[in-house]
């Protein structure tokens, strides 16, 4: 009776045993805004800090693409990561990840810009020449779950001008923030979606070649890149994790100039799913403009899928 006692125990304390290293270890996602050795750089000391104050043993996950990040945490590989807004969107809707937090810059303000950048050299300094020349450049777009390279200049720059971006262009590559900065400033493709806080790291990396970037159009203000958890996660560890982000860089000197240099931040704040609605917008109005831009769809199911997106946009206002 006891020996039977003892392996039901033992067989319980097995199976509950990953649930508990899954509370005390777990993987923080970090988006490939750029080379993933700048990223190892700026991140390794907030992590270790991390570690230290919250017990947990804290492992960074480098996805090669935002996609890569968001079926990290669909699948649990990631339970913590950094993103963008669209690709927040798209972990909080299909990867069970929740907002909890908002980065804050040194400053105090809470967005950053979309750009449209080529070489000092181009002949083009608007957006309006970018679009009437397209046929002749090569584009370097964004990762398509990037907020500032793929989402924001795909609405305001092309979909509110019944314009698509595949088409437009001579040729249309997809990459990540800085090797889109270094390729225009190699000449190695005329115009390219980049963003106001990569083209400061690129400053500080790259300065030479920072000297040969311009820009030509700059988006309305987007909100700063939020933290995402997986709702799953036990309630005890998500409070370390909480408590670690709203409280770090606030009074400790170290922990500032770790901020500064990780982009220029002051903290983070707390933060909800509600941040994503102005990004939920931009997405559906982007496809509405597409479809009513589209000639190949009859003017019946055109207005069925307009009638759908309308209805979705009333139900988030």
């Amino acid at each position: 009776m006891i020996k039977k006692i003892l392996a039901i125990t033992a067989t319980t304390f097995a199976l509950a045993l990953p649930f508990a290293v899954q509370a005390q270890e777990i993987n923080f996602g970090i988006i490939s805004t750029e080379a993933t050795q700048n990223l190892k750089q700026d991140w390794e000391p907030l992590i270790q800090d991390m570690e230290k104050q919250t017990g947990m043993k804290v492992k960074a996950f480098f996805a090669s693409d935002y996609a890569g990040m968001i079926e990290g945490m669909r699948f649990n590989k990631v339970q913590l990561a950094w993103m963008g807004n669209k690709s927040a969107m798209e972990a909080v809707d299909r990867a069970s990840g929740e907002v909890f937090a908002q980065m804050v810059n040194a400053d105090g303000s809470q967005g950053y810009y979309s750009h449209l950048i080529v070489h000092k050299d181009s002949p083009y300094n608007t957006m309006e020449e970018i679009l009437k020349n397209g046929k002749s450049l090569s584009f370097g777009n964004g990762d398509p779950n990037s907020t500032s390279g793929f989402l924001v200049p795909g609405f305001y720059v092309f979909s509110k001008n019944k314009i698509d971006a595949k088409t437009l262009f001579k040729v249309t590559r997809s990459a990540n923030h800085e090797s889109n900065a270094l390729a225009v400033a190699n000449k190695q493709i005329d115009v390219a979606t980049n963003n106001s806080e990569n083209l400061e790291k690129v400053h500080i990396h790259y300065p030479e070649k920072f000297k040969n970037i311009k820009i030509v159009w700059t988006s309305p203000l987007i909100a700063l890149d939020p933290l995402v958890i997986r709702k799953d996660m036990p309630e005890a560890s998500k409070a370390k994790i909480k408590q670690f982000f709203y409280g770090y860089g606030k009074t400790d000197a170290r922990e500032k100039e770790i901020l500064m240099k990780l982009s220029k931040l002051s903290g983070f704040k707390e933060s909800n799913n509600s941040q994503l609605l102005p990004i939920r917008q931009l997405d559906l109005f982007s496809k509405r403009n597409k479809i009513e831009s589209d000639s190949v769809i009859s003017d019946a199911a055109k207005k069925e899928q307009i009638a759908v997106i309308d209805k979705q946009l009333a139900a988030l206002n």
